[in-house]
C-alpha cells in the first residue's frame, strides 16, 4: 500500500490527510505543535472562550465533502447555520450599514443610505458573481502549474471574457468606476484583505470575492471555527489517519532527486510520498536546506499580518454582531503605512469578531468575548514593543468614540497575537497571514504550485502556495494537491 508523510496539521494538511486516506494511501501527519489545526486553533481565558484564527466561514461544502469521501454523513461530527447578517459597518462621520445576506434587501437599504442606485449595486454584484464563476474552475480547482489546465473549456471560456475580469485595473479602481460613492467603494476595497492584499495594487478581478459572502453566505459553525478543526481531526483519527504531536520535523530526505521520507530528533521516517503543508518558504529553508530554492517565486511580496487583541469585555453591545468592521478616515493611508511604511497606522481599521453573539456560553453572563485585529504588516525587525502599545491605544480610543463607551474600563482580560508570534507558531514566514500577497495581475501564477519541478513525490499544501490563504483555498489546496498525487499512483 503506498504511503505519504505529511509536514503540519494545519487544515490543510488534515483535508489532504482525509483525500488521501480515502485513496487507499497510509497516511502520517507530523505536527510541531502539541494540537493540530495550524491558525485554526483556539483558548479558554478566565471564562471566555476564542477562535485564535480565522473567523469567517464560507464554502461549508468543502469541509462536508471531506465527510462524503467515506460515505459520512457530516452532520454525526459537524453542524453550521448560515448568518443572516453578514456584517456591521461603521464610519468616523456617523454613518452605519447592517449588510444582510439577501442581496434584494441589503442593495436596496445600501442605495437608501448612502444615495446610489440600487440597481447599480446588483449589477456588480452579479459581475462579482460571473467573475468568480468563470475563474474559479480555473484559479481555485486546478493546478496553474500544469499544461493540461489550460487545455480546457473553462480556460477559453475565461479567456473569451477576459475585459470583464478587470485584470488591468486595481480593485480600488473597479469599485471607484462602478460604484463612485466613497462609503461603498471603502466597504468593497476592504475585500482585498480576504487575501492579505492592498485595494490600490491588487487587480480587479479580486472583486469576485463578494460573490463568496453575499452570493454564497457566511456561516457560524457550532462550537465556533475550532470545530472545523477538531471535525476534521477526529474524521482523520477514526479513518486510521496517525497524527504525531511535538515532532519537529529537521529535514526531507532527497535521495536521487526524490523525496523519501523525513528526518526527526527521534529518527527517519519513509514514504513513498512527502507533503509539506509548512509555510513553502520555511519548507525551503528550514527542511531543504541544499535544494535550491526558486527565488523569484519565494522572494515575492508577503501578504499582510494582523495584530489580534483577545478582550473579554464586561458588557453587552446590541449594535455589535458576529463580524463587525469600524473604518479608518483614510484608507489608501493605512495600505501605504502596511506595505510601503512596515507600520500599523495610527487611525487603523478595525475587525471585531464576537462568537459569543451566536453561542452565550463562549463568554461569562452579561458579557462578550472581543476578538479585536487590525491589519498589520510582516515581521521586519520593527519595535513590536512600541507598536502594540501605540495600536492598543488607538484601539481603544477610537471603539471609545464610535460606541461612545469607555472600553477600556469594560476589558476584565486580554492576550495577544503580533506577527513575530505567528511565526513562530505557524512557521509563517514574516507572520505573513496568506502567504504571498496578491499585489499584482501575475500574482496568482507566481505562487508556489502544489508540487516540486525538482524533486520527484514531493508536493506542497496550505496557504502559502496555490491557490491562496484562507480556510476554503487552504482546502481546495488540498485537494489540487490530492489530485496530483493521484495521478502520479
Amino acid at each position: 500500500m503506498p504511503s505519504v508523510i505529511i509536514i503540519g496539521a494545519g487544515i490543510a494538511g488534515i483535508a489532504s490527510a482525509l483525500r488521501l486516506r480515502s485513496l487507499g494511501l497510509e497516511v502520517a501527519v507530523f505536527e510541531s505543535n502539541p494540537y493540530p489545526g495550524g491558525k485554526l486553533h483556539a483558548f479558554e481565558l478566565s471564562g471566555y472562550r476564542f477562535d485564535a484564527g480565522p473567523s469567517l466561514f464560507t464554502m461549508p461544502e468543502l469541509v462536508t465533502e471531506l465527510f462524503e469521501l467515506f460515505d459520512i454523513d457530516s452532520k454525526d461530527y459537524f453542524t453550521y447555520s448560515r448568518k443572516e447578517t453578514l456584517c456591521n459597518y461603521f464610519w468616523e462621520d456617523g454613518k452605519r450599514f447592517i449588510m444582510r445576506a439577501n442581496i434584494e434587501e441589503s442593495t436596496m437599504e445600501a442605495a437608501e443610505l448612502f444615495g446610489v442606485e440600487q440597481s447599480k449595486l446588483i449589477k456588480y454584484l452579479n459581475k462579482s458573481k460571473k467573475k468568480f464563476e468563470l475563474t474559479s474552475p480555473l484559479f481555485l480547482e486546478k493546478s496553474l502549474h500544469k499544461i493540461g489546465t489550460y487545455l480546457s473549456m473553462d480556460t477559453l471560456k475565461a479567456l473569451a471574457n477576459l475585459p470583464i475580469l478587470d485584470l488591468s485595473s486595481t480593485l480600488n479602481a473597479v469599485n471607484e468606476k462602478n460604484i463612485m460613492e466613497p462609503h461603498l467603494v471603502q466597504l468593497f476595497n476592504r475585500y482585498a484583505t480576504y487575501n492579505g492584499s492592498s485595494p490600490y495594487k491588487t487587480p480587479g478581478i479580486m472583486s469576485m470575492i463578494p460573490h463568496l459572502e453575499m452570493g454564497l453566505g457566511t456561516y457560524f459553525p457550532k462550537g465556533g471555527m475550532h470545530s472545523i478543526t477538531k471535525c476534521l481531526f477526529k474524521l482523520a483519527e477514526d479513518q486510521g489517519v496517525r497524527f504525531y504531536f511535538n515532532s519537529r520535523i529537521e529535514e526531507i530526505i532527497i535521495e536521487n532527486k526524490k523525496a523519501v521520507g523525513i528526518r526527526t530528533s527521534e529518527g527517519n521516517q519513509t514514504a513513498d510520498f512527502i507533503v509539506s503543508n509548512m509555510d513553502v518558504y520555511s519548507t525551503y529553508s528550514k527542511l531543504c536546506p541544499k535544494l535550491p530554492a526558486p527565488k523569484k517565486v519565494l522572494n515575492q511580496e508577503r501578504s499582510s499580518s494582523a495584530i489580534i487583541f483577545y478582550w473579554g469585555i464586561r458588557h453587552l453591545f446590541p449594535e455589535l454582531d458576529l463580524h463587525n468592521i469600524i473604518f479608518t478616515q483614510d484608507y489608501k493611508q493605512e495600505f501605504e503605512c502596511l506595505f510601503e511604511k512596515k507600520s500599523v497606522y495610527n487611525d487603523p481599521t478595525i475587525y471585531i469578531n464576537i462568537t459569543s453573539k451566536e453561542e452565550s456560553t463562549d463568554a461569562p453572563k452579561d458579557s462578550e468575548n472581543w476578538f479585536v485585529m487590525v491589519n498589520a504588516p510582516g515581521d521586519f525587525g520593527q519595535d513590536w514593543d512600541k507598536i502594540i502599545q501605540e495600536t492598543r491605544k488607538n484601539i481603544i480610543s477610537k471603539l471609545s468614540r464610535i460606541l461612545n463607551t469607555d472600553i477600556e474600563s469594560l476589558i476584565e482580560v486580554e492576550d495577544i497575537l503580533t506577527p513575530p508570534l505567528i511565526e513562530r507558531k505557524t512557521s509563517s514566514y514574516r507572520g505573513s497571514l496568506y502567504g504571498t500577497a496578491s499585489n499584482s495581475k501575475f500574482a496568482a501564477f507566481l505562487r508556489h504550485p502544489n508540487f516540486s519541478n525538482r524533486i520527484e513525490n514531493l508536493f506542497y499544501c496550505g496557504g502559502s502556495v496555490h491557490p491562496g490563504g484562507g480556510i476554503p483555498l487552504c482546502l481546495l489546496s488540498a485537494k489540487i494537491t490530492a489530485d496530483l498525487i493521484t495521478k502520479d499512483l
